[in-house]
């Protein structure tokens, strides 16, 4: 039976190793596990060793080498859904499951465990059944989920409201509320030109919507102008960072809009070939994103001799993730689409000269072939009128946490965070993490400041914070999560996050002294400076934001506060002021010696 299994999957993936981590998931969904026989069958098909199948496995949060329950459980972790009750959450469905954390039930039947974000944050307390949502949980719901489990009842004959993922807009702006017919972008590209519509994506300043906020058209010039055939375009749809939820709903509502500004993308650097690495929690969309391709293929915009033009050739294939943020970096990304562990390269050379199969390669983020599509419509003039100079055009978030109104919300940059918190109903407010936890916690002093790349920047993610909540909590959750997130390919980033984990920890039960806080801004600076990625260099963010804007919570953390230090306890906090940028009175501690 697995060899016949085995077959299948091979065959559908043409035998190619770069396919391997979709074979995995194949694998994964059929026997709870890959069973070692497995792994020595795609070994020899695939002519690879089975050292680097195993390194994929353990790689990848979703594939395990053990199996798990023929219902394999994750409820979301983050702090959004820890600050809806994931943890009561969590304990009812062990109770009536009789399944304890981290565990599988004694008959195989069903597995219950974390997950880093379901992608839900909206909609929390959230999680996953075999990869598929399960937001706004509670205990009538759960309860008929446990009788379905209990009955042994297929997913596909589960009623379909169990898995609804709601898209909630409240604020749509330039870019959502802009009418659309399938081609429009592609007829607007040919009839202006491919040259001059890449002169009005430079107009438009238009900068990467995924965080790093590169320059769209300098990519896709340097991109095009390489010699290097074949050339890729890649959509990163794996929005890893806790509290991001918007391209979620772009995919799930605007597809083709995405899929157009790829393929206009395509047809100015030359490309043929598009992929879209799709988050691995979004397994719910991949079907109805097969759809959209296919009536895309049907109306001539995708596959051969686009919109009858000889020679156009381009099309999109999906590739999903396993649970794995750091995927979300675009080499990284890269490495995990070639089959490879998620692993981020050594730059240079960027991806653009050396990307995907070591060919030129357009990574770009949903978001930004979204607006790309509206820009090549409309001119880049019409972009670059709205936000700032620097920061052009809007921004999509994804607000959660404590406001009245969750869900997406799009604004021109240069707006600031009090206008936001008004628009979604936050009332209170302690404080709020703008980027997600890679990004910027600003306190309730600083809410005047805005949303822009030479200010606060952010991938999508917003999280409201009232004066109910624990800076302490918010600091722990992030922290702990770099730590399970680091891929473990340098020292700084796989002992450094462990390390910052332990120092925080210490601190926040009350167990540190002054010495341990300067220990602690020191760690900081270490991890972030020589980390060889992103995630690294980010991974001290929340600690050094929160100390920034919260200098005093942290002094009253500390044992022995009456004792005078033999060192100047508020200048340890320079690197932290710094990350922040803040020098106001508010963000230093005044020390009187005794």
């Amino acid at each position: 039976m697995l060899t016949t299994f085995l077959q299948k999957v091979l065959t559908e993936a043409d035998y190619q190793p770069f396919r391997l981590l979709g074979m995995l998931r194949k694998v994964q969904a059929q026997y709870q596990h890959i069973p070692p026989e497995a792994i020595d069958s795609l070994a020899e098909a695939l002519n690879i060793p089975r050292t680097q199948i195993i390194a994929v496995v353990e790689f990848y949060s979703f594939l395990h080498l053990t199996p798990q329950g023929r219902y394999d459980i994750l409820i979301s972790n983050s702090i959004t859904d820890q600050m809806l009750g994931n943890d009561q959450i969590i304990s009812y469905l062990s109770s009536t499951l009789n399944v304890k954390l981290g565990e599988v039930r004694d008959d195989g039947l069903v597995s219950l465990n974390h997950t880093s974000c379901s992608g839900m944050c909206d909609q929390g307390p959230a999680g996953l059944i075999n990869g598929y949502p399960l937001p706004r949980l509670d205990p009538p719901k759960i309860d008929r989920i446990v009788a379905l489990i209990e009955q042994q009842t297929p997913l596909t004959e589960w009623p379909p409201e169990l898995f609804h993922v709601e898209e909630i807009i409240h604020k749509p702006g330039l870019l959502l509320t802009q009418a659309f017919n399938n081609g429009d972008a592609l007829h607007a590209t040919f009839t202006r030109g491919l040259a001059e519509t890449l002169a009005e994506a430079d107009l438009s300043n238009l900068r990467g919507r995924g965080g790093a906020g590169f320059k769209t058209a300098l990519k896709w010039r340097t991109c095009s102008q390489q010699a290097a055939t074949p050339r890729y375009v890649i959509c990163n749809a794996d929005e890893g960072e806790p509290g991001t939820f918007k391209d979620r709903m772009l995919l799930d509502l605007y597809a083709d809009q995405v899929f157009e500004g790829m393929t206009v993308c395509a047809a100015i650097i030359g490309s043929n070939q598009g992929l879209l690495y799709l988050r691995g929690e979004y397994l719910f969309l991949y079907e109805k994103l097969l759809d959209v391709l296919q009536q895309r293929r049907e109306q001539g915009l995708l596959g051969t001799n686009i919109l009858g033009r000889a020679g156009f050739d381009f099309d999109i294939e999906i590739r999903m993730g396993a649970g794995a943020y750091i995927c979300g970096e675009a080499s990284a990304q890269i490495e995990s689409l070639e089959g490879k562990p998620g692993i981020p390269r050594t730059k240079p050379p960027n991806s653009v000269m050396c990307g995907y199969q070591r060919k030129p390669t357009v990574v770009d983020n949903v978001e930004t072939f979204l607006a790309s599509t509206h820009i090549a419509i409309h001119g880049g003039q019409w972009f670059a009128d709205i936000g700032t100079p620097q920061s052009t055009g809007t921004k999509l978030l994804s607000i959660s946490g404590d406001c009245a109104r969750p869900g997406i919300y799009e604004y021109p940059f240069g707006v600031s965070i009090r206008e936001i918190l008004q628009d979604c109903g936050a009332s209170d407010v302690m404080g709020v993490q703008v980027g997600g936890p890679s990004g910027t916690f600003i306190s309730n002093r600083e809410l005047d400041r805005v949303l822009a790349f030479e200010d606060l920047s952010s991938a999508g993610s917003f999280m409201v914070f009232n004066s109910t909540r624990n800076i302490f909590d918010i600091a722990r959750n992030f922290t702990d999560f770099f730590a399970h997130e680091s891929c473990g390919f340098c020292t700084p980033c796989r002992v450094g996050t462990s390390l910052l984990k332990q120092q925080l920890h210490k601190i926040i039960d009350g167990h540190g002294s002054a010495a341990d806080l300067e220990e602690l801004s020191e760690l900081c600076l270490v991890v972030r400076n020589n980390s060889h990625c992103g995630l690294g260099e980010s991974a001290a963010n929340p600690i050094l934001t929160t100390l920034a804007s919260y200098p005093d919570l942290y002094l009253k953390q500390l044992k022995h506060q009456e004792f005078s230090p033999g060192f100047d306890l508020d200048a340890t906090l320079n690197v932290a002021r710094r990350m922040a940028q803040r020098d106001d009175p508010s963000a230093h501690l005044m020390q009187v010696e005794n």
